[in-house]
């Protein structure tokens, strides 16, 4: 659209003024249809059958609102031809209206209160969009110097050349009208096919989730594949110091393996990202926690577990969960403080799961390998499990603590 043009004719140039246009038009189909039922009123010609085709459909459209079925038929119209831009799913979506159909008789109302709107609407701007045209040809006739007469006009017998200072307006007064008409009529779309408050719930907690799902994906990768190679760079580096080929072979087959998890881990947070979510139970569990004390014993610390309780029973939310947690803080030991000699003790009660990893805080400890966040985010899992972490020194060891309630799962 041309930028100099002045304001006032700016919208002539917008496809969307058309769009609408045509949306409005379409409206007066069903009273053009109806009203050939009266013929005898639709030939006399004028003004007069647009009267009836914006009177004898409404009860019809009255009747069609209580499908579910037409809100959803009416937001997608709306969508397509009264919103500007492009329609993909984000500019629908932040369209206003809703594509959805009617869940409640309020709904309905609205859905009727709609179309007889959009009825009265578009068979006045199709009234005009006839008639003022035709007018403007009728002065342009008058300002040749021919007399003209249409139905429901005065008759031009007089004609003469100012007619022709004429011939513009009834054009002018239409582009002005459909232009109003198209801004109303969207405005209109949003109120009442909007989204009603339970829609905007719905869509609130869908999106809530959403953003839930992504930050529990982060976390994931951060655990799986932070933990991999932090195993994978102390292994490599204690090869390399130990200088012994039994050694050398032993930490390359540990690194492969831990590979190896790490691109499972990966290929399930991609597939999470892909929409195509990897089920719950494929995900690994505390039961499985036995590779992660072989990948600590691998990395060089000497791993003292103690399991107790059902393990295998534990609600899988609470099992995957604390899988992550246990590989969390045994990757928080590996980067800051090195092999060191670590406790593990994973118990599973009646009424809760407690999980402890303890290590002893060495003198000068080593370079960390990488930073992050995982001890928050070891906090961050307890507490959407509705249990508490903490972590910390305690008593010249550093511990990780976390208790995870089981009896609302159950």
């Amino acid at each position: 659209m041309p930028s100099s043009l002045p304001a006032v004719l700016r919208p002539l140039f917008r496809a969307v003024t058309y769009t609408r246009w045509l949306h409005l038009l379409l409206a007066s189909v069903a009273g053009i249809l109806t009203g050939f039922f009266h013929y005898e009123t639709f030939r006399t010609g004028g003004w007069v059958p647009w009267l009836w085709f914006a009177v004898i459909p409404a009860p019809l459209l009255v009747l069609a609102a209580l499908l579910p079925v037409v809100r959803r038929v009416e937001g997608l119209q709306a969508q397509l031809l009264l919103t500007p831009g492009p329609h993909d799913r984000t500019a629908r979506a932040a369209s206003g209206i809703a594509t959805t159909p009617s869940g409640s008789w309020r709904e309905r109302g609205r859905t009727a209160v709609w179309l007889l709107l959009r009825l009265e609407v578009g068979v006045a701007l199709s009234a005009l969009t006839v008639q003022l045209p035709m007018l403007a040809g009728a002065f342009t006739m008058a300002a040749a110097g021919y007399r003209t007469r249409l139905e429901g006009l005065p008759a031009i017998e007089a004609p003469h050349w100012w007619y022709g200072l004429l011939a513009p307006l009834p054009l002018v007064l239409l582009s002005a009208v459909a232009v109003g008409a198209g801004a109303l009529m969207s405005g209109a779309a949003r109120l009442l096919l909007g989204p009603s408050a339970a829609e905007r719930l719905a869509e609130l907690e869908s999106r809530t989730e959403r953003m839930l799902e992504h930050n529990r994906l982060a976390q994931e990768l951060h655990d799986a594949i932070g933990h991999a190679l932090t195993v994978t760079v102390i292994q490599a580096g204690a090869a390399r110091a130990a200088g012994s080929p039994e050694f050398t072979e032993r930490a390359l087959a540990a690194i492969e393996d831990t590979g190896r998890q790490a691109l499972a881990d990966l290929e399930r947070a991609l597939r999470l990202l892909r929409e195509d979510a990897p089920r719950p139970a494929d995900r690994p569990v505390l039961t499985d926690a036995e590779r992660l004390l072989e990948s600590a014993r691998a990395a060089g610390s000497t791993v003292r577990a103690e399991l107790s309780g059902p393990l295998e029973t534990l609600p899988g939310p609470v099992s995957r969960e604390g899988y992550r947690m246990v590989q969390e803080a045994l990757t928080n030991v590996l980067r800051h403080a090195g092999p060191v000699p670590v406790s593990v003790r994973l118990a599973a009660g009646a009424d809760a799961l407690e999980l402890e990893v303890r290590n002893p805080l060495p003198a000068t400890p080593p370079r960390p390998v990488g930073g992050g966040r995982g001890l928050r985010g070891i906090r961050e899992r307890a507490a959407l499990l509705g249990g508490e972490a903490e972590t910390g020194p305690d008593g010249g060891e550093w511990q990780v603590r976390a208790r995870l309630p089981l009896r609302q799962l159950r």
